[in-house]
């Protein structure tokens, strides 16, 4: 496992004797099933996976036969993203696994089905994940299989306490144990946008209403994260009206809308937040001036990401130190605190700061997750 695993030298081809032909229900669109058809024949010439996708168009600008081309990345090494993402997908993994998979893999060996590479081999390291005979991954020909590979990636991630609340740097150094702990985490940005390419997500992020998964009602991106209600967003993040106004508002069409997590993680916070006077008020609507977040929860995700929800019509559904799941329900919609009508105020604080000096504009984070707010009505 070396530090720049994209500067070893080309695949080395490796015939694998074997045509394997995968359908992988990814999508669910307007209550139908999308497919993700992933064809291999793995063969000296390694002709290319045939990708379909289904509900709607989307699919990337650049393509060589049927596969998407993401960055600077060719045929061969998306074919070999779509294994890891076929594989996971059987394994029963969310798409969070699938993205920590293949920034692993794009770090290990720049998604290249690697060989013995002589003296600049990393110890007895081979394949896509650089996996080593003499530590127990499998044999020099099972490694050197994909399919196999990512199996034993996901089978050893499945053991990692809490994999899913760590970052993706933290996940992966606890699979591979890499001399280099820091190196997978610039690989997460475009890694998702592997995942989201391959599988049709990318796609709802340019507007379309395609899906990548579904949980309960809730569209999950590759990232891990989802929108926390319908909605379009009517009054921004520090505006030069609302210079302190830390986060965005989503209107409900009416009360008690469900409010879902943006993304797994722990709650940290659950309860009622005293308006400018003290009191705890929370059961009453508010109003304009009246102080506080009303009924809120805060949650901290992967990466010291703080998500707030507030201004909810009741008691939070979660309490402190329970785990949530992206896309689970936590809250209904309500007009608790400073507020004048039903809607939901939603902060996103990084570093785990969550001060106003940790908030950041909403709209922009979860446009890069793949799990946009609708614009502005």
């Amino acid at each position: 496992m070396t530090e720049q695993g994209p500067a070893r030298r080309p695949v080395r081809r490796v015939a694998l004797a074997m045509a394997l032909t995968g359908v992988l229900a990814l999508l669910c669109c307007g209550g139908g099933t999308g497919a993700f058809l992933v064809t291999m024949f793995a063969s000296e010439q390694e002709n290319l996976a045939a990708t379909t996708f289904g509900c709607g168009s989307g699919d990337p600008v650049k393509t060589e036969g049927d596969l998407p081309l993401v960055g600077p990345y060719k045929a061969s090494q998306m074919r070999n993203a779509a294994i890891i993402i076929k594989v996971g997908r059987e394994t029963g993994l969310p798409p969070r696994a699938w993205v920590i998979a293949v920034a692993t893999a794009m770090q290990e060996s720049a998604l290249n089905n690697l060989g013995h590479l002589g003296d600049r081999n990393d110890h007895d390291s081979l394949g896509l994940f650089q996996q080593r005979p003499s530590t127990g991954w499998g044999t020099p020909e099972q490694i050197l299989n994909p399919e196999y590979a990512a199996r034993k990636f996901y089978e050893k991630l499945k053991t990692i306490g809490n994999w899913q609340r760590r970052s993706l740097t933290r996940a992966a150094q606890a699979v591979q144990i890499s001399a280099f702990p820091d190196a997978y985490a610039k690989h997460e940005p475009l890694a998702t946008d592997i995942v989201n390419a391959l599988t049709g997500g990318a796609a709802r992020a340019a507007g379309t209403d395609l899906e990548l998964d579904c949980a309960e009602g809730a569209e999950i991106a590759a990232s891990g994260w989802t929108a926390p209600v319908p909605g379009a967003v009517t009054s921004g993040f520090q505006t030069r009206q609302r210079p302190s106004h830390n986060g965005v508002d989503i209107p409900a069409a009416k009360y008690r809308t469900e409010i879902r997590a943006a993304a797994g993680g722990r709650v940290i916070v659950s309860r009622c937040d005293p308006d400018r006077r003290g009191r705890l008020s929370c059961d009453v609507d508010g109003f304009p001036g009246k102080g506080g977040c009303g009924w809120f929860v805060d949650i901290l995700h992967a990466g010291n990401v703080i998500t707030r929800y507030c201004h909810m019509v009741t008691r939070p559904m979660v309490s402190k130190n329970d785990t949530v799941e992206a896309g689970q329900v936590i809250g209904r919609v309500g007009s608790s605190g400073n507020s004048s009508g039903p809607h939901l105020h939603f902060e996103v604080h990084l570093r785990g700061d969550r001060s106003s000096a940790g908030a950041t504009d909403p709209v922009p984070f979860m446009r890069l997750r793949g799990a946009p707010l609708a614009d502005r009505g």
